[in-house]
C-alpha cells in the first residue's frame, strides 16, 4: 500500500491531463502518501509544471515536507545521490533534484505572485527548509551544478548566509569540496566572507587549505582580513607557503597581505615570518617573502611584556641567522634586496663574523664581494672580519678579506699587534706561514713600549721553526729592542743554543752591545744558559774579555751571578780559550775570584783558584778573599788547603795584610804558600811545604801557617 490518491497516482504516471482534470475537480490538493508526498510533490517529481501551477493555484502548501525516503526508480531521471535515501523533501528540493528547471520557475513565480495576490489560499514558499542531509533549495541547486537556478532562488529571496547546523555556511561548504564554480558564485553573489566555522576558520584559511587560488583571489578582492591566523597562529601567507603554495601566497601579496606580519617566537619573543622560515631552514619560503618586500633587517625583539630568553635580545638580523644556518640562497636573495651587509648583533659581529665563525666558505665569499661591506668593524672582542678569519684558521677566508683589502694583516689590536705578531707569540707555525704567503710585513713593530718586531718575538716565544721561516721571508737580523738589544740577545737570555745558532748562520751582530754595554755573551753568562755560551765560544768569534758600561767582562758576570753551573761555564771558557787573563780586575778592582767568593759560590771559587790564579789580589776598597768579612773562613781554609802548586806571587806597594806601606825600613815579602805581599811583621813564621816540595822551612801568612798545621779547617 501506498496511499497515493487518484491524483497521485495520475500524476506519478505522467498522465498530466488527467491530473489536472482531477486537481480542478475538487481533489484533495494537500493529500499525503505513506511516505508524506503530496500530489504537489509527485507534480515535481515528474516535471509537470502545468499541473504544479494548478495545484498551487489551488492552495497546495509548498513547504510540505517527505516524512520517508522514497523509492527511487533505476529509470529515474534523478541527478546523481541527490534523492537517495533523502526525506524532508519540500517539492522545490524534488524539482531540482530531479532536475526539472520549467518547475523550479513556476514555484518561483507563484511565490512572486503569491506576495501580491489577493487570493489568500496560495502560501508562499520558504526556502530555508531543509532536508534530511541538512540542505536548503539553494546548496542543493548548486551542488547539482543548477547555477541558474541557484541565481533564480537568490533573485527569489533564497538566504545565501544560511548556517547548517554545524555551523557550516554554502561558502564554507563549497570551499570543503573544492567546488570552485560554486564558491565563486557565491562570491560573486556577496556571501559573506567573514563568518567563520565552528572550529573558528575564516574563509580565507579555508580555501588556502584547500588549494583554490582563484577562490583566494576573490575573497581578497572582496576585501577579507589577511592578518587573521589560525588555532595554531598561523597567518594565511604562513598557511600558502607551508604548503608550497606559492601562486597563492602571491595572490595574498598582490592583495596587500603583510610579507613582514611580526607575531610570537622561541620564549614569547616577537619575530616575523623570514625570522621564522630562517630558523626552519626554509629556503623558499625565506626568499618568497624577500621578494615580496618583507622587513629584511629588523632582529626579533622582547614580547610585549618583555618576554623572550637570548633570541629577543641576541640583535641578529636575518642576514646573521641565515649566514649561521649556512643558507646560501636566502643570503644572495637579501642581499639582492637590499639587506644591511654591515649591521651588527649585540654582541658586535656583522654576518661575516658569523659566516667566517661557521665555516660558510661560500656564503663568505658572497659577503665580502658585496659593493657595501666594511671590513674593519670590530666586534665586541675587538675582531675585525680578518681576525675572526686567522682566529678560525679559515686562511681562505682570510686571503679573500686581503684581495678586497689589502691592508687587513697589518690591523692592530688592543695591545697593538697585527695577526703576524699574534701568531708568532701563538707558535702557529700555519698562521705565520700563511701571513707569509701574503706578503705580510715580517718587519712590522708591535704598536706599543716594547716596539718588538716578529723577529724577537719569535726568539722569545722559543720557536727555531718560526725564526728560520721569519729569516727566509726577509725578517732583519740587527734590529734591535728599545734596549738596543739584538735577537741574539734575547735568544742569550733563553736556553736556546739552536735559535742562537740559526741567528749566527744569518749574520747577527754578535759584536753588537745593548744600552748596558753587554754583548750577547755577558746574557748568556748572567742567566746561566750553558748550552748559548758553547755555542757563542764555538760557533762565532764574539768578544770574551769585553767590557760593559760597569767595566766587567763576561767572566765578572760569571763570578757576580753565577749559579749551580758557573763552574761548568767557567771549565768552558777555560776550554775554549785557555789563555784567559782570569786576573784582570773590573772597574772596581775586583777580579773574577774576589767576586765569587763575595757572593759564597764555592763551586766557582774552588774552579778558579785550582786554574791558578793570583788569591790575594785587593780591590778599590782594599778588599781581598783574605779580610772580606764573613760569618766563617771556612770556604777560604778550603781554598787554601787544595792549593797544589804555588800561585804566581802578588805585587805592590803596600802589605795586603795590614797595608804599612813598603820603604827603606820595611821591605816586601812573599807568604809562599798563597803568593801575597806582605811585611816582615806580618810573615814571622815558617814552615816546610811538602805539598810544593819545599821541605826547609819557607816563609809563610799566618792564615797559611794554620791552614798547613790545621788542614783546611778554621
Amino acid at each position: 500500500m501506498t496511499g497515493n490518491c487518484l491524483l497521485q497516482r495520475a500524476a506519478g504516471a505522467g498522465n498530466e491531463a488527467a491530473a489536472l482534470f482531477l486537481a480542478t475537480s475538487g481533489a484533495h490538493a494537500n493529500h499525503r502518501n505513506k511516505w508524506g508526498e503530496t500530489p504537489l510533490h509527485t507534480a515535481c517529481r515528474h516535471g509537470l509544471a502545468n499541473l504544479t501551477a494548478e495545484l498551487l493555484q489551488q492552495g497546495a502548501n509548498p513547504n510540505l515536507q517527505t516524512e520517508e525516503a522514497l523509492p527511487v526508480p533505476k529509470e529515474s531521471p534523478v541527478l546523481m545521490g541527490s534523492a537517495d535515501g533523502i526525506y524532508l523533501q519540500t517539492p522545490l528540493h524534488m524539482a531540482i533534484a530531479y532536475n526539472h528547471p520549467d518547475v523550479v520557475s513556476v514555484i518561483l513565480e507563484q511565490k512572486a505572485n503569491a506576495l501580491h495576490a489577493t487570493n489568500n489560499l496560495q502560501i508562499i514558499p520558504d526556502f530555508s527548509l531543509k532536508d534530511s542531509r541538512d540542505q536548503t533549495v539553494l546548496g542543493l541547486a548548486l551542488w547539482t551544478g543548477m547555477h541558474t537556478i541557484a541565481a533564480q532562488l537568490l533573485g527569489s529571496g533564497a538566504s545565501i548566509n544560511d548556517t547548517m547546523s554545524d555551523g557550516q555556511t554554502l561558502l564554507h561548504m563549497a570551499i570543503q569540496r573544492q567546488d570552485s564554480k560554486s564558491a565563486l558564485f557565491l562570491l560573486e553573489h556577496q556571501a559573506d566572507i567573514n563568518v567563520r566555522t565552528q572550529d573558528r576558520e575564516t574563509a580565507l584559511q579555508l580555501a588556502i587549505k584547500n588549494q583554490l587560488p582563484l577562490v583566494v583571489d576573490a575573497i581578497c578582492t572582496r576585501g577579507a582580513d589577511m592578518s587573521v591566523p589560525d588555532e595554531k597562529g598561523n597567518p594565511p601567507l604562513w598557511l600558502a607557503l607551508a604548503s608550497n603554495l606559492e601562486d597563492i601566497a602571491s595572490t595574498l601579496v598582490r592583495h596587500g597581505c603583510d610579507a613582514t606580519c611580526w607575531g610570537p617566537g622561541p620564549s614569547g619573543c616577537l619575530q616575523t615570518l623570514l625570522h621564522r622560515a630562517i630558523d626552519e631552514n626554509n629556503e623558499s619560503t625565506a626568499c618568497f617573502l624577500i621578494r615580496s618586500g618583507c622587513d629584511v633587517n629588523s632582529p626579533r625583539q622582547p614580547g610585549t611584556d618583555g618576554e623572550g630568553e637570548e633570541e629577543a635580545r641576541d640583535g641578529q638580523t636575518p642576514l646573521h641567522l641565515a649566514a649561521s644556518w649556512g643558507l646560501e640562497e636566502t643570503v644572495q636573495c637579501l642581499l639582492e634586496f637590499g639587506a644591511n651587509v654591515n649591521a651588527q648583533d649585540a654582541e658586535g659581529r656583522t654576518a661575516v663574523h658569523v659566516a667566517i665563525s661557521n665555516q660558510h666558505s661560500v656564503i663568505i665569499q658572497l659577503l665580502i664581494s658585496h659593493p657595501s661591506i666594511e671590513l674593519s668593524i670590530r666586534d665586541r672582542q675587538g675582531l675585525t672580519p680578518f681576525a675572526c678569519a686567522m682566529t678560525y684558521k679559515n686562511n681562505k677566508a682570510a686571503e679573500a678579506i686581503l684581495k678586497r683589502e689589502s691592508g687587513a694583516a697589518e690591523q692592530v689590536d688592543n695591545k697593538g699587534r697585527n695577526f703576524l705578531h699574534v701568531a708568532v707569540q701563538n707558535s702557529d707555525i700555519e698562521s705565520v706561514l700563511f701571513l707569509i704567503s701574503v706578503q705580510a710585513n715580517v718587519n712590522s713593530r708591535v704598536q706599543d713600549a716594547t716596539k718588538l718586531t716578529p723577529l724577537h718575538l719569535a726568539v722569545q716565544a722559543g720557536s727555531e721553526i718560526i725564526v728560520r721561516n721569519l729569516l727566509l721571508a726577509g725578517a732583519k737580523v740587527n734590529e734591535l729592542t728599545k734596549h738596543r738589544q739584538t735577537a741574539l740577545h734575547l735568544a742569550a737570555q733563553q736556553d736556546l743554543p739552536t735559535i742562537c745558532s740559526v741567528l749566527l748562520e744569518n749574520g747577527v751582530d754578535f759584536a753588537a752591545v745593548d744600552e748596558n754595554g753587554n754583548n750577547a755573551l755577558h746574557l748568556a753568562v748572567m742567566h746561566g744558559r750553558l748550552n748559548n755560551i758553547r755555542a757563542l765560544l764555538t760557533e762565532c768569534t764574539v768578544d770574551a774579555e769585553a767590557f760593559n758600561l760597569r767595566g766587567q767582562s763576561p767572566l765578572h758576570i760569571l763570578g757576580q751571578y753565577g749559579k749551580e753551573n758557573a763552574a761548568a761555564i767557567f771549565d768552558l771558557f777555560l776550554e775554549c780559550m785557555p789563555e784567559y787573563p782570569l786576573d784582570k780586575p773590573d772597574a772596581e778592582g775586583n777580579t773574577v775570584l774576589l767576586l765569587a767568593y763575595m757572593k759564597g759560590n764555592a763551586n766557582l771559587c774552588r774552579a778558579i783558584v785550582r786554574s791558578g790564579v793570583r788569591l790575594g789580589v785587593n780591590n778599590n776598597q782594599g778588599v781581598n778573599i783574605f779580610n772580606y768579612q764573613v760569618a766563617t773562613k771556612q770556604l777560604l781554609f778550603r781554598l787554601l788547603d787544595m792549593l797544589s802548586k804555588e800561585p804566581p806571587w802578588c805585587d805592590g806597594s803596600n802589605c795586603y795584610e795590614c797595608t804599612a806601606k813598603f820603604g827603606v825600613t820595611t821591605r816586601k815579602h812573599h807568604c809562599r804558600h798563597c803568593g801575597r805581599l806582605l811585611c816582615h811583621k806580618c810573615s814571622t813564621k815558617e814552615i816546610p811545604i811538602i805539598k810544593f816540595d819545599l821541605n826547609k822551612p819557607v816563609r809563610v801568612c799566618n792564615i797559611c801557617f794554620d791552614v798547613l798545621t790545621l788542614g783546611g779547617v778554621s
